[in-house]
């Protein structure tokens, strides 16, 4: 068996250790998981009771503990996660880079970094991935790659660019923006046209390109804009986040029905009502990803390091608070909490996904089971594909896994993946090129 292969080759898995990824913890030892030649789980069954078909590979096991994939429910795969060159976060910096991007240049630049971007991701365990925000449609094409068995890359669940008003949030960079809610659902079509199937709306300004204090948070888009977009995407199927850091943010998107909050601000008895019951979201609930990775480097490192502007900073005080704050009271309310880092973003490297995992349970209150639980079977459903993967069940996809030690006990257990499997697909001896002095920063402060 090849490091990458398009051809699905049936397997068995022996002597694992099975963690379900349920809220309680479930584990059940020396199991065998097959996989057969369409890339789905066969069934898991204890060793001793499992016959293994002649024409399956057989992998042992042994000493190792095997989990659903991850899933991140909010990453960009433009950038690699160093810091961001504070020029470029100006307008006219995005204009500069925007004008590069789109050219015949900067395109095929484009497709390669999104490429090996995802390919990151995949042998950093994680199995399935949602965009929110991308330059233009590279993203749809490379989804559609990789689901032929062309590329290797997790699941994806593409947002093609975001949503947002003229000189709002991720504009011009990586949004299309409008003025009226006729406009609105005009992009929102217009995403969809192009394969989308995932939409960002960009309900507040942010931190990484505010120009002025108290612009992070400050709502941006109006309700019928949103409600527009949210209509559009809710007849086909397709969920929205959106990007929304203060409380009048969050209320805005909830109420225009939008299905995901992302990074979020501190909350209310109301708020968390229409959390737990929002009749214009798609499912009738929204969740909240709260995005811990991407907000408190800013506010934890030094800002000599970070590179942040003064605004930035003071923007990003605030809205990290109401981010890590809001998070711990979904969580205390039983709310949908998911995950999702803000891949790309400074100090947020592609393959630091697990590193969510431990900030919810060092800020936000999560046992190790339920953040484990929150990055497969909570996200899973939150994306909506909870029918094809998030769990070890027979007839969903085989997103496997596998790691030397149980996570359950230490979360750091997911750094360094043994073996990763998507959709039947094993990337053997995975490894990714790490930012060592990042890693060390981060692992300092978050100590």
């Amino acid at each position: 068996m090849s490091r990458y292969q398009s051809v699905i080759e049936p397997f068995a898995l022996a002597h694992v250790r099975v963690v379900a990824g349920d809220e309680s913890g479930t584990v059940r030892n020396n199991m065998t998981v097959l996989v057969n030649a369409a890339g789905r789980i066969e069934q898991v069954a204890p060793s001793t009771e499992t016959s293994i078909p002649e024409e399956y590979h057989y992998l042992d096991g042994t000493g190792k503990t095997v989990m659903p994939g991850l899933i991140n429910a909010h990453t960009h795969l433009f950038a690699q996660g160093k810091p961001l060159n504070p020029k470029l976060a100006t307008p006219q910096g995005q204009r500069l880079v925007a004008r590069f991007v789109h050219s015949a240049l900067g395109k095929p630049y484009m497709a390669s970094t999104v490429a090996q971007n995802a390919k990151t991701l995949l042998e950093s365990g994680v199995t399935t991935i949602r965009t929110l925000g991308d330059v233009g449609y590279e993203v749809v094409d490379l989804r559609e790659r990789i689901a032929a068995g062309e590329t290797a890359g997790p699941r994806i669940l593409a947002s093609g660019p975001l949503m947002a008003i003229p000189e709002g949030h991720g504009a011009p960079l990586i949004a299309l923006t409008s003025s009226t809610p006729e406009e609105a659902r005009a992009c929102a079509l217009r995403n969809i046209e192009h394969g989308a199937n995932a939409i960002k709306i960009a309900a507040t300004g942010g931190v990484t390109d505010a120009q002025k204090i108290g612009e992070a948070g400050s709502p941006q888009m109006s309700v019928e804009q949103m409600r527009a977009i949210c209509e559009v995407a809710h007849e086909n199927g397709i969920i929205v986040g959106a990007h929304a850091q203060s409380a009048e943010g969050v209320r805005r998107a909830l109420e225009a029905g939008v299905d995901t909050i992302e990074h979020g601000s501190v909350l209310d008895d109301e708020l968390i009502a229409l959390f737990r019951h929002n009749p214009n979201s798609l499912r009738g609930y929204s969740a909240l990803v709260p995005t811990l990775s991407a907000g408190l480097p800013l506010t934890m490192i030094d800002q000599k390091v970070t590179g942040i502007t003064d605004i930035q900073l003071e923007n990003s005080k605030t809205v990290v608070e109401g981010m890590v704050t809001g998070a711990r009271q979904a969580h205390e309310a039983g709310l949908m909490v998911g995950v999702g880092t803000d891949t790309g973003m400074t100090f947020v490297p592609q393959y630091a996904t697990w590193r969510e995992l431990v900030l919810l349970t060092r800020f936000a209150g999560f046992t190790p089971a339920q953040a484990v639980h929150a990055a497969t079977q909570v996200n899973a459903q939150v994306l909506g594909v909870d029918d094809v993967t998030g769990s070890l069940e027979v007839g969903k996809a085989a997103d496997l896994l596998v790691l030397n030690t149980n996570p359950l006990q230490d979360l750091h257990a997911l750094e360094h993946p043994a073996l990763v499997v998507a959709a039947g697909r094993p990337v053997f001896r995975p490894s990714v090129e790490r930012f060592q002095q990042i890693d060390q920063m981060l692992d300092r402060v978050y100590e």
